[in-house]
């Protein structure tokens, strides 16, 4: 399969989800066309709600939504709903737990050329903060889709998180999918990455590198970065002895936090993280962006030899 945005994931999902169940609305804040939630506008537009560039009134609107029984999406980039409008997700939709759906799009440095002021390197930090709040990085444009789906059926606040660039689909439609539990994409004994969002597809890359080293990497897909599968995130690590994580976001308080949360309460092993490291981005294109700032293959395999070296 080609190369695809995983905002078509989202799309197709959000299009599904408004033909067959009333209860969904989409709202967007003027990149309908971005978010792909334009496709609900053109196909079923009773269920579409453009609030214009007004991502706080956006996010009260949907809140008001969920009130009268709606399941609203809300959809617009997320360095704008994690930033712009996370006072109104924190006091309104988190404070009293209601059941918005929140998808930040043009997540990562990969989104190029719109440059720093909208690649979303903070977003999955400040809503994995919030309490109750699912937050969910997905891998490819399929696994986009069916974690779409799956909030719809996920009670309360939920944030899904994608990017602008199409990636390669490492995922079909039988490739398992349960929210808040891990996928192992590739089994190894010498190091795990704990990967998601794009980093996933680097990670499997830097997994075959390793191999013709004579090094065993596995590669686990962290979808969901809360709730954290945590039993999991453990037994990966206890087995392997050396750990990598790797997103495409600020290497504080993202997956990689989560990660090293959870292992300094439970196993002691070495840790190497991959991501953007106390920077903001710049315009360039996605796959220059990735190399500079440390996201490439070459990084990722130099972490697993770094991990391994202080077991």
């Amino acid at each position: 399969m080609k190369d695809t945005p995983m905002r078509d994931g989202y799309g197709k999902a959000i299009v599904e989800l408004s033909q067959t169940h009333e209860d969904v609305m989409v709202l967007d804040a003027d990149v309908a066309k971005s978010t792909r939630s334009e496709w609900v506008k053109q196909q079923n537009p009773s269920h579409f709600l453009d609030c214009g560039i007004s991502e706080q009134d956006m996010v009260g609107t949907a809140s008001g939504m969920a009130l009268a029984g709606l399941t609203p999406f809300v959809s617009t980039y997320g360095v704008f709903l994690a930033g712009r409008a996370w006072d109104q997700v924190r006091n309104t939709v988190c404070y009293n737990h209601l059941n918005v759906k929140l998808a930040g799009a043009h997540g990562g440095i990969s989104v190029g050329p719109d440059g720093a002021t909208h690649q979303a390197l903070e977003d999955v930090a400040l809503m994995r903060t919030l309490p109750g709040m699912t937050v969910v990085v997905p891998c490819d444009a399929i696994e986009t889709y069916k974690a779409t789906m799956a909030l719809y059926d996920t009670p309360g606040p939920c944030y899904i998180r994608f990017g602008r660039e199409a990636v390669p689909v490492v995922t079909d439609d039988d490739t398992p999918f349960e929210l808040g539990k891990n996928r192992l994409v590739s089994d190894g004994s010498d190091v795990v990455y704990f990967a998601n969002g794009y980093l996933v597809h680097q990670a499997m890359r830097a997994a075959e590198k390793l191999e013709k080293e004579g090094i065993s990497a596995r590669v686990v897909d962290v979808h969901t970065v809360k709730p954290l599968d945590r039993e999991d995130i453990i037994r990966h690590a206890s087995e392997t002895g050396a750990v990598v994580t790797c997103e495409e976001h600020q290497v504080a308080g993202g997956l990689g936090g989560a990660v090293c949360e959870t292992l300094a309460e439970s196993v002691c092993v070495p840790v190497e993280r991959i991501g953007v490291r106390d920077s903001f981005g710049e315009s360039g294109k996605p796959e220059e962006l990735i190399e500079k700032y440390g996201l490439g293959v070459d990084a990722l395999c130099e972490a697993a030899r770094r991990a391994i070296a202080r077991k």
